[in-house]
């Protein structure tokens, strides 16, 4: 019989990564000869990824970005990134302490994220996590990538786990649609990377720390799941 299973997104649930992806996105401004940004105001925007802040950085100095522009501000960007992982970024408090608790239930772990898949396993890698999942999943090891729910549900089996008994932790709406439309219930943390207060998404249910993601609630959402 297959076994429950927890799949956590990264950036934004799992890690903090905003310093470093922002000392990246600055790098690669003051390359494009702007200015860097304020990290506490583009915070919010990491979850989007390289492109998306990019742009988000050229609108708020309103400078044009044009042609394949973008392309080689993003090339500049994912190298420093690329080089200086793990950098500054730390797993949130208490999440390694939640991952024991499920593996010592008998849950497996594994990772779903849009981050490229070789990043993803460099940077977990890194913080000494990796031999803790049975699945690290990117955008090209399948080629598909959330919000589609096969991402999710190839993730889960990869990793040898039960679909019926799976839980997804996430930041965005991007995770919280992912697994609604692969049916599996979704526990939102409100620490991640979102414009907009993750119960506006109405996942299965929102946390502030991972003391909160108990193997009671995990239960109670797969029940609740399964009827």
């Amino acid at each position: 019989m297959s076994r429950p299973i927890i799949v956590f997104d990264l950036d934004g649930t799992l890690v903090d990564t905003a310093p470093d992806l922002l000392d990246s996105l600055n790098h690669a401004l003051v390359a494009g000869g702007l200015i860097q940004v304020d990290d506490a105001a583009f915070r919010r925007f990491v979850g989007m990824g390289g492109k998306i802040m990019i742009e988000r950085a050229y609108a708020a100095q309103q400078k044009p970005l044009a042609g394949d522009e973008n392309e080689r501000m993003h090339d500049i960007f994912l190298d420093h990134y690329t080089l200086n992982i793990p950098g500054r970024s730390q797993p949130y408090p208490g999440v390694v302490a939640a991952m024991a608790r499920f593996a010592n239930a008998g849950y497996l772990l594994a990772v779903c994220t849009n981050k490229y898949e070789t990043l993803a396993r460099n940077l977990i890698s890194g913080l000494g996590l990796a031999d803790r999942f049975a699945a690290i999943t990117g955008p090209e090891t399948f080629g598909i990538r959330k919000p589609d729910p096969r991402h999710l549900t190839e993730t889960i089996a990869m990793a040898g786990g039960d679909a019926s008994r799976a839980v997804m932790v996430g930041d965005s709406v991007t995770d919280i649609d992912t697994a609604k439309a692969a049916g599996i219930p979704v526990v939102a943390v409100d620490f991640g990377y979102t414009d907009r207060h993750v119960s506006e998404f109405e996942p299965s249910a929102v946390i502030s720390h991972y003391d909160e993601l108990t193997l009671g609630l995990a239960e109670k959402l797969i029940s609740a799941g399964s009827r």
